[in-house]
């Protein structure tokens, strides 16, 4: 059949393990959920039925790893690990700051929260549903363009910025600033997750996504850094160094400064959370292409990894 093309035996070695070691670990550690089964037999279908669709997994590897880790981050809650930070956040926030008003000092969160309107509560929702979708799409024209370079250079970072900041969750685990205006300055733990002022977005609309998103999140203590603020900083930083138009790039800054004022406008962030997402992103940035692509088994490591997912079909008669 022209096109089909399976695996190697070094590369079935590779793939049955690894799918059925993420699999067992999902299950036993995360809890068993049937879309486990359907992503297990598409990731499956598409390593070994064509090497054009194995590529295109190998390629997506990065943005594969950031859901299985953050899937896999309530196999040990934070929580369990260190302290949450209430109150000094929050405190701090107030004190840098702050909005004097007729009622006393106010975080921005509060004064939002007191402050809305229509236009600004359907921007808000449109903003945030960009957060991981946009990302992801540049990275798959990127590919398809074969821009490969920038691609995995660019997935690769996301990643990156995406572990730098799950690790600062474990090491100060920190409240959003609707915890502290729903519980107060009190640990509750089996806190679930709220949708804040993007509730407002999905009773407008009567789409109720935002409700499904933050039903399922039990990563409640997991505020700073704001990786909300990192996602599309990245896709920005990228898109100056890929082949792609102006009007993309103003596109991208727009979206990503709509998204760090929607964290604080709907109480998902603080400013404090949101400037920590920046910075996490930048030093991500930097590490990664002055520090690790200047090591040279890490660089011919990419260089092999790019020539993998580049590299053209060989039809089989």
């Amino acid at each position: 059949m022209a096109g089909l093309s399976l695996p190697t035996r070094r590369e079935t070695r590779i793939i049955v393990p690894v799918l059925l070691l993420w699999l067992i670990v999902t299950c036993l550690c995360v809890g068993f959920r049937p879309e486990h089964i359907y992503i297990a037999v598409a990731l499956a279908a598409l390593l070994f039925v064509t090497a054009t669709t194995r590529r295109l997994v190998v390629a997506l590897l990065p943005f594969i790893v950031f859901g299985i880790s953050y899937d896999w981050m309530n196999i040990l809650p934070n929580y369990e690990v260190n302290p949450v930070d209430i109150r000094g956040l929050y405190e701090a926030e107030k004190n840098i700051f702050g909005i004097t008003t007729a009622t006393g000092v106010l975080t921005p969160n509060e004064f939002f929260a007191t402050h809305s309107s229509k236009l600004m509560d359907f921007l808000a929702g449109v903003f945030y549903l960009c957060w991981v979708p946009i990302p992801i799409l540049f990275g798959l024209w990127l590919y398809f363009k074969r821009q490969y370079n920038v691609y995995l250079h660019f997935s690769l970072v996301f990643l990156f910025v995406n572990l730098l900041g799950f690790t600062y969750y474990y090491i100060h685990p920190a409240a959003p600033p609707w915890y502290v205006a729903s519980h107060g300055f009190d640990f509750i733990i089996g806190t679930p997750g709220e949708v804040a002022g993007l509730g407002r977005w999905d009773d407008m609309t009567g789409l109720g996504i935002f409700h499904g998103l933050y039903s399922r999140n039990s990563n409640v203590f997991a505020a700073l850094p704001s990786l909300h603020a990192a996602y599309m900083l990245v896709t920005f930083i990228y898109s100056l160094r890929a082949r792609c138009s102006n009007w993309l790039r103003g596109l991208f800054a727009v979206i990503c400064a709509g998204i760090w004022f929607t964290a604080v406008y709907t109480s998902h962030h603080y400013i404090i959370d949101v400037l920590a997402g920046i910075a996490c992103t930048l030093i991500g940035y930097l590490i990664f292409e002055y520090l690790l692509m200047k090591l040279p088994p890490f660089s011919r490591f990419i260089d092999s990894y790019s020539r993998y997912i580049s590299a053209p079909t060989k039809a089989k008669a």
